[in-house]
């Protein structure tokens, strides 16, 4: 009886400290989350920047290209599209997933993806705000859904569009229309933040968990392979109309029996009610 009673007392001395380990890694990764989603919050303005700096260059650069008068052939599109972006830097490097030539009927003549998904859909009829780009001279950001746009299967996206218009004199030729996906763009920050790990990490750490979120009012998007289990966890956690600007936010928290750090910052550049979240466990 002696003997078992020791025993009892052994596991739950065990048990203890296992518990406080699981408790001191969740305090540990809920910190480092929330350092690592600061630091993406910046690469999100600076990704934006490229677009609303380079953008109105390329509509001036396509003006110079397209023909002023009859209507833009799609080959016409594809070369004027790939020798504007290569001429632009903040476009050479934008982080968009796709480049689009857009009639001002809202038709896309054309865009620079291989597959060329979008052309012949009504770009503005799925994001309605371009409609003020043709009839300013500013960039005009929005967001929106639009299947052809998606790069994850399987699951809901969304796209972040930003258009400004290409004139020809006070006229509208088209619209120069770029933007991304939130679950390529989900995907682009947990590149960004593993990298960033992997790279202040001393060589005999183990990489942690990483996982990068866009939240769009109370839709989480994930990488295309992310689990959806991790989305679900940061969904019913995170609440983006409590965030405060600026003010990042963290939490300690157990997926699947692994204790988990959260972060999350709202992210302005990206329109209303849009934030980031890192979920890190230490391994």
């Amino acid at each position: 009886m002696h003997r078992f009673s020791l025993f009892i007392t052994s596991c739950a001395a065990v048990c203890l400290l296992l518990l406080a380990g699981c408790a001191n890694d969740a305090k540990k990764s809920a910190a480092r989350a929330q350092e690592q989603v600061k630091a993406l919050a910046a690469v999100v303005r600076e990704d934006v920047r490229e677009v609303r700096a380079g953008l109105p260059l390329g509509a001036a650069e396509l003006a110079k290209i397209l023909p002023a008068e009859g209507e833009i052939d799609a080959p016409t599109a594809r070369e004027a599209l790939e020798k504007t972006r290569n001429k632009i830097q903040d476009l050479r490097i934008a982080k968009s997933t796709f480049f689009a030539l857009v009639a001002p009927s809202g038709i896309v003549i054309r865009d620079d993806q291989q597959q060329d998904r979008l052309a012949g859909k009504n770009l503005i009829e799925a994001f309605p705000g371009l409609t003020a780009a043709l009839l300013t001279n500013v960039v005009v950001e929005t967001r929106g859904s639009m299947p052809e746009a998606a790069e994850v299967r399987g699951k809901p996206d969304g796209q972040w569009v930003a258009g400004a218009a290409v004139r020809t004199g006070p006229v509208a030729r088209a619209l120069y229309a770029t933007g991304w996906s939130w679950s390529a763009y989900a995907y682009r920050l947990e590149n960004a933040v593993r990298s960033a790990a992997r790279s202040a990490a001393s060589a005999p750490q183990k990489e942690p968990l990483l996982y990068a979120f866009v939240i769009v009012e109370g839709d989480v998007y994930g990488a295309p392979v992310s689990p959806d289990v991790n989305a679900r966890a940061v969904h019913d956690h995170i609440d983006v109309a409590k965030l405060k600007e600026g003010v990042p936010i963290q939490l300690e928290l157990e997926i699947t029996g692994r204790p988990f750090g959260l972060a999350a910052e709202l992210t302005p550049d990206l329109g209303a009610s849009v934030a980031i979240a890192v979920l890190r466990s230490e391994t």
